[in-house]
């Protein structure tokens, strides 16, 4: 079978530049993974942090729509509630009625109502990977567990894929909180039902929404627009179960949770029922990876990996990335260590044969339709080699096959 290869962009903004770099610098590297093959170029949504650039989604995926002429563009995630989702479906339906069936939307969901409730002190937590690892834009697609099986506590290697035990830390959520109340949230307010916001979108994609007194209700232009619709998530909680209810296609992220990953991807497939849009479940798995000439000098790249996690879930958010040298000059303690080790571990890092025999695992132990590759280096050159020493690497593997 062959698993289709598609990038995610953080839109990461170099040390010592600005944020009109790292747009320009995804701007390029889509045309980069247009020439190499690659199937979707997805941006996430992050934002009040100095090191990455993607908080306009819809913006930036229009740019990149117009500067590219057949890779599917999209989300990865659009953030509800953050946007209303009457304007996620008219945003994308604009960038879809200009490119039709080039666009993605994929749709996460980030709990800012329990974030402010945590800050507040008005909502307890029993285990410590809620605060920053549970409810972060890093997450695209952030949700903290609402039900499904919990993970062993204890990493395992189920057929060559490591499944590390979760992250043990205590993150401060204030930045988000400072975000949730900038958009108008309170702790006191109830939090919107995700499932009925994504059949709203549908509704308005499809053309069938309704007045209250069932007189039909226009969203244009994304009304009857050539988009595809996907629901990423974390754990095998409520992204999953919407996911598959509604037929649509699931993205799992391994590259944030990796702990859950199996668990999340099984909740998905045990509550999937055909739709309009899809008459099997169909997954799509994210990886951090860095690719080099040599397992040595990928490794040297994927130094200041560490760090920038480390930055994301104490709370400091993602930091411009610092270069190898930084890296390996900073002193570390056994809890710091202990906080990111599930993410430094499960990084695909080396030669384009070492990472596609990785990635191969993943694809082969999740059951993925495709993959999504994430790649962040201090250089925006050595990310363009990445990819494309991932794409050759990953054709001539499905040749050979």
């Amino acid at each position: 079978m062959t698993v289709p290869l598609s990038v995610l962009d953080l839109s990461p903004v170099p040390a010592g530049g600005v944020p009109g770099d790292a747009l320009r610098n995804s701007v390029d590297l889509a045309q980069v993974a247009e020439r190499a093959g690659y199937l979707r170029y997805w941006v996430a949504e992050h934002h009040l942090v100095p090191g990455l650039a993607s908080s306009s989604t819809p913006v930036l995926a229009a740019l990149i729509a117009a500067a590219t002429s057949t890779i599917r563009v999209g989300s990865g995630a659009a953030l509800l509630p953050n946007t209303p989702p009457l304007q996620v479906a008219e945003q994308f339906g604009t960038i879809a009625a200009v490119h039709p069936g080039r666009v993605d939307l994929g749709l996460g969901r980030f709990d800012l109502h329990r974030i402010l409730r945590l800050v507040h002190g008005t909502e307890q937590t029993g285990t410590e990977q809620t605060g920053i690892e549970q409810n972060s834009t890093e997450r695209n697609g952030t949700e903290q567990s609402s039900g499904g099986p919990t993970p062993p506590a204890e990493s395992r290697v189920v057929d060559g894929l490591l499944v590390p035990a979760p992250a043990r830390f205590v993150g401060d959520p204030s930045i988000y909180a400072e975000y949730a109340t900038m958009l108008g949230f309170s702790a006191d307010d109830t939090p919107p039902d995700y499932d009925a916001q994504v059949g709203d979108l549908l509704a308005w994609f499809g053309g069938t929404a309704r007045r209250p007194d069932g007189s039909p209700l226009h969203v244009l232009p994304a009304e009857g627009a050539e988009i595809d619709v996907w629901v990423l998530g974390s754990n095998p909680g409520a992204s999953a179960r919407t996911a598959g209810a509604r037929g649509l296609p699931f993205a799992a992220n391994y590259h944030v949770q990796p702990s859950t990953v199996l668990e999340t991807v099984a909740a998905y497939r045990e509550a999937f029922r055909p739709s309009e849009r899809l008459d099997r479940p169909h997954v799509m798995v994210s990886a951090d990876v860095v690719v080099a000439d040599t397992d040595d000098r990928a490794r040297e790249l994927a130094a200041p990996y560490a760090q920038w996690v480390l930055d994301i879930r104490t709370g400091r958010g993602a930091q411009p990335y610092v270069t190898p040298e930084q890296a390996r000059a900073r002193d570390w303690t056994d809890a710091e260590r202990g906080a990111v080790q599930d993410r430094v571990d499960t990084q695909f890092v080396g030669s384009p044969a070492t990472v596609v025999e990785q990635l191969r695992t993943l694809a082969r132990v999740t059951r993925a339709d495709e993959l999504l590759v994430t790649t962040i280096t201090t250089d925006h050159a050595d990310r363009v080699r990445s990819t494309e020493l991932l794409a050759d690497a990953w054709t001539d593997a499905v040749v050979a096959a």
